[in-house]
């Protein structure tokens, strides 16, 4: 029988609280899960490991005897034990039927995992009575299928229309309706449309986590959407009409005499709709960017110069000082 450093197998110190020891499980158990290493025995091997020191350092009273056993067993060792045969295990080993009867610190039942065979150590048996939980002497009970997570991408016009994709899960197509209004980071739930259940529980819940590709023309803000939108200096002096795209169909925006760059027009409602009330909308606010018009005649610029020359004399320039 082999000594168990239910610390080191951990990666703790021996004084640190239950809290740490809880936390670095769940992290250490995450990572070497035999559902998410599949066929993996070296992780099959460590999740039991990691799930034995669990069992004994997250009790009060089985880590005070093994905080104990460590410290005469390392005191052995100092004195010149070499051979872990030699040590005297019966001071500290369980009596058949004895020990405290374990129960699992992981969400699965290990036995499920790994068969009727005791997933512990001879040394855990031993000095905790780990044994008395091998086989199934107590009835089976129905078990909830795990939940599942899936990203899932989206286009703009996506999210403002609603969507439907097409999932593949544990060999099962699932159909998924994704509702409007999301955006990155909601979270839809499909009850009853992940992992299955064992002896008749129920199925786990099918999460889709949603991620919202960028937009070529929209930036959106919460519900609110934001657009360039390239104005010719003529329109923008004298105030004009110009189409402008939306998630829906175009619609014209009236451009008042006098409008500058960077004015930003509020188009109320045509936003993108709240999630869980598409009735509700956001707004669409448009911005705009003066461009020179495509192909100017000489005659354009000419009569541009001689305006630019009138109101220079009309108007002084401010001078700029450095």
């Amino acid at each position: 029988m082999d000594f168990k450093d239910y610390y080191e197998i951990l990666g703790v110190q021996p004084n640190v609280d239950k809290k740490v020891i809880q936390q670095t499980f769940r992290q250490l158990a995450r990572k070497h899960h035999p559902d998410v290493n599949p066929g993996n025995k070296d992780a099959e091997e460590k999740f039991k490991t990691i799930n034995e020191a669990y069992q004994v350092l997250s009790d009060v009273k089985q880590r005070k005897k093994y905080d104990e056993l460590r410290a005469q067993y390392q005191q052995w060792q100092k004195t010149g034990g070499q051979q872990q045969q030699d040590f005297d295990w019966q001071n500290w080993s369980t009596q058949p039927d004895k020990g405290t009867r374990t129960q699992y610190a992981n969400a699965e039942d290990l036995e499920d995992l790994f068969g009727n065979a005791s997933p512990y150590s001879d040394f855990f048996s031993n000095i905790f009575g780990g044994k008395a939980n091998s086989g199934r002497s107590a009835p089976i009970s129905p078990r909830r299928g795990r939940d599942v997570e899936y990203e899932v991408d989206l286009t703009l016009e996506e999210a403002f229309h609603g969507a439907d994709r097409s999932l593949e899960i544990d060999g099962r197509r699932i159909k998924a309706g994704i509702p409007v209004g999301v955006r990155t980071g909601s979270r839809v739930r499909l009850a009853d449309q992940a992992e299955q259940g064992q002896n008749g529980g129920p199925a786990g819940d099918l999460y889709l986590i949603i991620k919202i590709l960028p937009n070529a023309i929209f930036e959106r803000e919460g519900d609110d959407l934001h657009m360039d939108v390239p104005l010719d200096i003529f329109t923008a002096i004298s105030g004009g009409e110009v189409r402008i795209p939306t998630l829906e169909k175009p619609l014209t925006l009236t451009i008042p005499p006098r409008t500058n760059a960077n004015q930003s027009f509020r188009i109320r409602g045509k936003g993108m709709p709240r999630l869980g009330d598409a009735k509700t909308r956001g707004d669409l606010f448009a911005r705009i960017t003066l461009v020179l018009p495509d192909a100017l005649t000489d005659q354009e610029v000419n009569s541009i110069s001689m305006l630019a020359s009138a109101r220079q004399k009309q108007v002084p320039s401010n001078e700029v000082k450095l």
